[in-house]
């Protein structure tokens, strides 16, 4: 058994098999103890230590920090942990090798003399244990960048090709209508037609896939304004009655509501899938969207007559890709429209609940806390203004168009031209230069958000307005349109997002009515 001169007293038995191995040392750092584990971690003798210099278990490139160490520790001994703050911390054995050492360190006073103990630990399982956690973080790190990379590439590069589908599909369906194909026209239109469903059905997909993993990745905080509830409430009615009429279906809408104090985007999300679902299992009969203020909360409710959800799948509605039995009907969308409804209002703090009657309905309640309300706002919400896009030809003008794909900008410069637009495009902004130096009164840019370059359209659309002295009307085109406007959070005059793949209706009543904003400004 090792001796320790004056520290006899201590019982060496409780210090002998502790599970560490336990030296003591003197001022000038001999070691004066070594219980019996130091043979197991160390391979040293316990007695073949005493006497010797402590640098004997300290590997040789670390013996100058080491003489630091001890310099610091002298100044202001202290019980301590090393081997938790030091991440090269390493100790020597007597064949050399080396090992992670996890160090705690007790100064005491035995007589008239200092002697400094320590409790040392083998943290190499510790060690590889740590080192898996950081990896698996940092693989982690890794993987959520490659989601947002991912994200941010899907908003933009997948919907390209989509784009350039839609457009064209637009362009033929003009060639369809003209005089030379009128034989066939019928035929082509029909096909067509079917080609749209496709595109609209897959730019939806696209849209849910993006919208859902956007909100469930953090990458969404809501942006808070004032929201008219009727206007908003009035745009749905005119966004979902062609559907409505197209099926056969009344779709009653309230004209009247409060502002509220909430995110537009996401609002507008929520009662968009919550009308588009009503319309999609409605045959027959009636969808309706109405509201009720209570003392609590005020409740969007969304009602339908068709097919209902049996009361045993209630539970799973909101659950991703997760569809009910539509009882014969065929399959719709992929099961998102809800999730995405769920996520929107968990984000701005609103509850959705979802009450059925097979084969009699389903009632959706969307409920907003009272607080969120600005003012009560009880007259009717003013109709929103019919595109002037649809006058005819007497509309058309010029289009300056900006745009780096080269078949998104073929395909819309072919789109507007069978239009009857003027087009002058641009594929970098180098090109753009020259075009934009022209600006002419009537002129509408049309422009990608996110160009190829350090600047963004709109970036380019406040260079050509700060030449110009006015407000260049413009049309700016994003794969992205929620971040983009996330990022734009001021209001532009004279100018219209859109979101790719654009709807080529909208485009045009959007370039139209932008057309007359030179006319009022001069």
């Amino acid at each position: 058994m090792s001796t320790m001169n004056d520290l006899s007293s201590i019982p060496q038995h409780l210090l002998e098999f502790s599970p560490d191995a336990l030296i003591v040392v003197d001022e000038q750092e001999r070691i004066r103890f070594a219980n019996e584990t130091v043979r197991s971690l160390f391979g040293y003798e316990p007695a073949d230590l005493i006497g010797r210099h402590l640098e004997v278990l300290v590997p040789k490139r670390f013996r100058i920090r080491h003489g630091a160490h001890v310099a610091a520790f002298a100044r202001n001994p202290a019980n301590r942990e090393m081997g938790a703050r030091i991440a090269d911390l390493f100790a020597r054995r007597a064949d050399g090798s080396e090992f992670p050492a996890g160090i705690r360190l007790a100064p005491f006073i035995s007589g008239e003399h200092r002697y400094v103990a320590a409790a040392i630990r083998d943290m190499t399982e510790r060690r590889a244990i740590s080192d898996a956690l950081v990896a698996a973080r940092d693989e982690a790190d890794r993987a959520n960048r490659a989601k947002t990379r991912f994200l941010a590439t899907a908003s933009h590069d997948l919907r390209q090709p989509l784009q350039t589908i839609r457009l064209l599909n637009a362009s033929l369906q003009r060639l369809a209508s003209a005089d030379k194909l009128a034989v066939a026209a019928s035929e082509i239109g029909d096909l067509l037609h079917r080609q749209e469903q496709a595109i609209d059905g897959a730019t939806r997909l696209l849209n849910a896939l993006l919208d859902i993993n956007r909100m469930e990745s953090g990458a969404v905080e809501p942006q808070l304004g004032e929201v008219n509830l009727g206007e908003l409430l009035q745009g749905l009615r005119q966004e979902f009655a062609p559907a409505a009429e197209a099926k056969g279906l009344r779709l009653e809408c309230s004209t009247t509501g409060p502002v509220l104090k909430t995110d537009r985007t996401l609002l507008t999300q929520i009662l968009q899938n919550l009308i588009g679902n009503a319309l999609k299992y409605t045959e027959r009969g009636t969808v309706s969207i109405g509201q009720f203020l209570d003392a609590d909360a005020l409740t969007i409710k969304v009602e339908d007559t068709g097919i209902g959800i049996p009361a045993e799948k209630l539970d799973r509605i909101f659950d991703e890709y997760y569809q009910v039995d539509s009882q014969g009907h065929p399959r719709l969308g992929v099961g998102l429209g809800l999730a995405i409804v769920r996520e929107a209002a968990r984000l701005l703090g609103f509850s959705v609940a979802v009450s059925s009657t097979p084969g009699r309905g389903t009632r959706a309640r969307v409920r907003i806390p009272r607080h969120t309300l600005v003012e009560k706002h009880n007259a009717p919400a003013r109709e929103l203004d019919q595109p002037a896009a649809l006058a005819g030809a007497e509309a058309r003008g010029r289009v300056l168009l900006l745009e780096d794909n080269d078949s998104v900008r073929a395909a819309t410069e072919l789109f507007l031209s069978l239009e009857g637009y003027e087009v002058h495009s641009a594929a970098t902004l180098a090109e753009a230069e020259s075009l934009l130096a022209a600006v002419q009164p009537g002129d509408v840019l049309v422009t990608d958000y996110h160009l190829d370059g350090s600047l963004t359209g709109l970036d380019l659309l406040q260079q050509v307005r700060a030449r110009q002295s006015r407000d260049v009307p413009a049309v700016l085109l994003s794969g992205d349109l929620q971040s983009m406007r996330r990022l734009v959070k001021r209001e532009i005059p004279n100018c219209r997002f859109l979101s790719k793949p654009v709807d080529t209706k909208t485009l045009v009543a959007a370039i139209a009515e932008l057309r007359q904003t030179w006319h009022f400004d001069t």
